[in-house]
């Protein structure tokens, strides 16, 4: 009896060691496990998929610098308690619909560092919307990219997004009311980009930011539409630093307004101008005064530039009445002229329309060969 019990024990400790060692051996080649830290690490392992058999403990994923192009709503099956996903420097450039629905729990998606070029209209959307970062940093493919990327964002169930970073993707323009559907958005950054100005509805849908980042853009000045726009943000702190601000005398709404707001704007005094080279690095906050004589010296040209018009124009009618009192005078030579012009117009068109008539009739042809015989 007692050789039975120990029998039994023998087999359940074999038994147990073979249950860990199956768990041990669950963590998928290349690829780095640790249960007690609920994470997998699959860094620079040159993969061309999503590997298979992450374990269900998985809460922390990384898989990065790998070779994986494409990713769908395969590649994370089994993986409900993953909360951050990192995805990071892989040259994924299509994310299909779905791709991240079986994520229940993510809350955090770092794409940075990739080649996004198709982004399907579902991409992003995620079981109880419990996504609340996402990262797109250097992620585009090109600046072309961000309209599929903007349909993805009004297809996808990102209502409680509060973090996006889109910086260093060299966008151009940001289609209207983009970002209208991340009603929850908290942080915006769109640093570093090749952005030229803010028009209606770029913000629209995000009463409720908080910081915006907009420095290392291209933007020369912030016309009034764009301001209208910023002011749509009541809450949002400002960065506006390292842009190629022109202090023009277009600059003057921008220059009062940065005046008016200088409390949500961050480090506001060391706005400066870029261009004309006799501004640059003259503070943006001062601009505004130096403007103001700027419309003035404008007004004293457009009045020089009015005279100068009137005068062009009584210079111009006094050579009209002169030409016109000239022909007056030669009415009669000018008469004279026309006539004799007429009649010979008269004499050349008939001697062209006899000799029409005697190369079109081959009688009359012969006849006056025969003479000149």
């Amino acid at each position: 009896m007692l050789d039975l019990r120990r029998a039994l024990l023998l087999l359940s400790l074999l038994l147990l060691s073979l249950l860990c060692c199956s768990v041990r051996a669950s963590c998928p080649a290349r690829c780095e496990c640790s249960e007690a830290a609920h994470t997998v690490k699959c860094v620079s392992k040159d993969l061309r998929t999503i590997p298979i058999g992450i374990p269900g403990y998985t809460r922390n994923l990384f898989i990065t610098g790998n070779q994986i192009s494409r990713i769908g709503p395969s590649s994370f099956r089994g993986l409900e308690n993953v909360t951050n996903l990192s995805l990071s420097n892989n040259r994924i450039s299509e994310v299909e619909s779905h791709t991240f629905t079986e994520l229940r729990s993510l809350r955090s998606l770092d794409l940075s560092n990739n080649q996004l070029a198709v982004i399907h209209p579902e991409a992003f959307t995620v079981s109880n919307q419990s996504l609340r970062e996402l990262n797109l940093s250097r992620a585009l493919y090109n600046h072309s990219s961000v309209t599929d990327l903007a349909t993805s964002f009004r297809w996808s169930s990102l209502a409680s997004l509060q973090g996006l970073d889109l910086s260093d993707n060299n966008l151009i323009f940001l289609p209207s009311r983009i970002f209208s559907h991340l009603t929850s958005l908290r942080r915006l950054q769109l640093s570093n980009n090749s952005l030229v100005a803010l028009h209606n509805s770029t913000f629209s849908g995000l009463e409720g930011l908080e910081e915006l980042d907009l420095t290392l853009n291209s933007l020369k000045t912030v016309p009034e539409e764009g301001l209208r726009e910023l002011d749509s943000l009541p809450d949002a702190t400002l960065l506006l630093g390292e842009n190629p601000f022109t202090c023009t005398c277009g600059i003057e709404p921008f220059a009062m307004w940065l005046n008016r707001s200088q409390g949500r704007i961050r480090n506001a005094e060391s706005l400066v101008c870029s261009f004309p080279p006799n501004m640059r690095n003259t503070s943006l906050l001062a601009a505004g005064t130096l403007t103001l004589g700027c419309h003035q010296r404008s007004a004293g040209a457009d009045l020089a530039l009015q005279t100068s018009y009137v005068f062009l124009g009584i210079v111009l009618g006094f050579i009209g009445l002169i030409f016109l009192f000239v022909l007056y005078l030669n009415r009669k030579g000018i008469k004279k002229r026309i006539y004799d012009m007429r009649d010979a117009c008269r004499e050349v068109w008939e001697g062209y329309h006899y000799r029409f008539e005697i190369d079109s009739d081959p009688r009359v042809s012969q006849i006056s060969t025969g003479a000149d015989a």
